[in-house]
């Protein structure tokens, strides 16, 4: 599983999404505005070379694959949402989401909330 080649370094999500073939920058804009609005309070950048969303800790990674789209961190909780993304979760948990088939972007809204709470309960009951 390799991502999509790029031919320069990117610094903003836009540069990363404009460096994919064509045809799967709708999908990664339509991604791009998914989350931005399940999460506004999350920061968007580029960490490990990849679009990224931050709120208290990571909510959201992205990539293009040559076959699909790739969603990170895995879903750990609650039960009802990992039965949700189940079809779509790969060996380590990641979402693999088919370029081939209609992407559930509303499922994707639901990963990016659910992450967004888990980093505030984990910050809210941690030692200071």
């Amino acid at each position: 599983m390799t991502t999509v080649t790029r031919k320069a370094q990117v610094t903003t999500v836009g540069d990363y999404i404009a460096g994919c073939p064509r045809a799967v920058q709708p999908i990664l804009r339509k991604l791009r505005a998914t989350v931005r609005k399940a999460v506004p309070q999350a920061t968007e950048c580029i960490s490990y070379g990849i679009p990224a969303y931050k709120l208290h800790g990571v909510v959201v990674y992205f990539a293009a694959f040559k076959q699909h789209v790739g969603v990170f961190p895995p879903v750990r909780r609650p039960p009802e949402l990992m039965k949700a993304v189940a079809p779509y979760a790969g060996p380590k948990g990641n979402l693999r989401f088919p370029l081939a088939k209609p992407i559930p972007f509303a499922l994707i809204a639901r990963v990016a909330r659910q992450h967004a709470k888990d980093n505030r309960h984990r910050i809210a009951h941690s030692p200071t």
